[in-house]
């Protein structure tokens, strides 16, 4: 008799973790039209109050939770700070890679970058984990690296912006696995790592410019892009909140699956929003990488569906 109903509360768990996922690839996915509305201000800027009204919110949000104990027991550990420390630098580079592409109206090259993560993310399991591939995980990476090759030759340059991005997430991820701290608490300490050196740069970048560098270091002169700067604390928290919470709901399968909703988003956004050129061989690479996730996808649903049996 009690089967029913715990059957149905699992079901709702995971109709709320769908939600909440959802939500979280979403948000991610439109991520670079709110950063289109900061690019009055320069990357480096729009990265350090990024990282200082992140502090702000999360302490907020945390203290709403009753988790700001959390904060305080990771900044008492040594150990985990430093961990910390080394996460919080490499997802301060994937900011910045980020918002300086989005600026100059490379959302194409982000969107590469982040359909290239799940992929470089194994190729990280197998130099640093030293982790085996099935025969078709070689095949999904050999085809995502002919990907990049092809780019790098055919377009005159090595694909520095997505390669910046998928290695910086796929090793912040690794990172992040290291160590055993919620996903909200953990991005305030190394929100809190960052701030003081965030700060440093705003005052240096203020006093060093003169008043025309003042006034994007600060813009109260500007509310509407002032409080799109403030914002930005907003933005990098609450999908990070919705991720968690969804991800403790989910598999982690189903979770994966739903990792390319946002890197589809922003190829759609650089095609029809903001008019970026896909040139046939940079449409060819796409196709190559997105025939590698279909392979490396299956390969994992049908893995995962044997370990189960």
């Amino acid at each position: 008799m009690t089967s029913q109903p715990t059957a149905a509360a699992a079901d709702a768990e995971r109709r709320l973790g769908l939600a909440f996922a959802l939500s979280a690839f979403l948000l991610w996915g439109f991520l670079p039209a709110y950063y289109k509305w900061t690019a009055a201000i320069p990357a480096d800027l729009v990265v350090a109050h990024r990282i200082l009204w992140s502090v702000m919110f999360l302490a907020i949000f945390l203290g709403l939770r009753g988790k700001l104990g959390e904060v305080g027991a990771i900044l008492r550990d040594p150990a985990t700070l430093s961990k910390l420390a080394l996460s919080a630098t490499v997802i301060s580079i994937n900011w910045l890679v980020f918002i300086w592409a989005v600026e100059r109206g490379r959302i194409l090259e982000v969107s590469f970058g982040y359909f290239a993560n799940p992929l470089v993310s194994v190729a990280i399991g197998l130099v640093v984990l030293k982790e085996t591939l099935s025969r078709w995980q070689t095949v999904a990476i050999v085809l995502a690296s002919v990907a990049v090759a092809v780019q790098a030759i055919a377009l005159g340059g090595f694909p520095w912006v997505s390669m910046a991005l998928a290695f910086s997430f796929g090793t912040y991820g690794y990172l992040r696995k290291t160590v055993a701290v919620g996903a909200s608490p953990g991005l305030m300490v190394e929100a809190i790592v960052l701030a003081p050196f965030a700060l440093a740069y705003l005052v240096y970048a203020g006093v060093s410019g003169g008043s025309a560098a003042m006034a994007d270091v600060w813009p109260i002169d500007r509310p509407g892009l002032f409080l799109l700067l403030f914002g930005t604390g907003v933005v990098t928290a609450v999908p990070l909140a919705l991720f968690a919470a969804g991800a403790r709901r989910l598999s982690l399968t189903a979770v994966g699956l739903m990792q390319y909703i946002a890197p589809s988003i922003q190829f759609l956004l650089a095609l029809y929003v903001y008019g970026e050129e896909v040139e046939p061989v940079r449409l060819a690479t796409f196709g190559l990488i997105w025939i590698s996730l279909a392979i490396f996808t299956t390969d994992t649903l049908i893995r995962h569906e044997r370990s189960r049996g």
